[in-house]
């Protein structure tokens, strides 16, 4: 025995407590549809990377499709709903691009691709007014983002059309 006083770790309702949190801590972690997304997850979602590539290819309908069924199996993955978007604007369907940027924005407001690629929509169908807002909103996040910067240099070249 040790010639010192022993002391517990914990206090008994301590101890209890943490009985009962350990159990709960070791729970498996909720199924992915119900938490954002991270890039490093989204390379491991088939239907991103397939959309992923379709954008690069410019195969804005098989992009449009892939990110569909991403977001339908996963309805909080903002990334994909910026891509979608961005598929969608590129194939003329501005509502349906609008629809996706604003789901994206409503997941994450802080969303820098999708505030970027709607500011460029709005630009698209004549609405200079909502794309500053976009960039507005953008600076306030990350003045010096590529987004902020691309978005800022369409805004200046913008000239509507006639």
């Amino acid at each position: 025995m040790p010639s010192f006083p022993v002391r517990p770790l914990m206090s008994a309702p301590l101890l209890s407590l943490a009985l009962v949190l350990v159990p709960v801590l070791a729970l498996p972690v909720a199924h992915a549809a119900d938490m954002p997304t991270t890039p490093v997850e989204n390379a491991r979602i088939d239907d991103f990377a397939v959309g992923k590539k379709a954008i690069e290819a410019k195969n804005w309908a098989l992009a449009a499709s892939s990110f569909s069924k991403v977001v339908a199996q996963n309805p909080q993955n903002a990334d994909a709903y910026n891509l979608l978007g961005y598929s969608n604007r590129w194939l003329g369907k501005y509502d349906e691009a609008f629809a996706a940027y604003n789901k994206a924005l409503a997941l994450d407001p802080r969303h820098k691709g999708a505030l970027e690629y709607s500011g460029m929509g709005y630009l698209k169908v004549g609405q200079k007014a909502q794309a500053e807002a976009q960039l507005a909103k953008l600076q306030a996040i990350c003045a010096q983002c590529e987004e902020t910067t691309d978005l800022a240099k369409a805004i200046a070249a913008y000239k509507p059309a006639q």
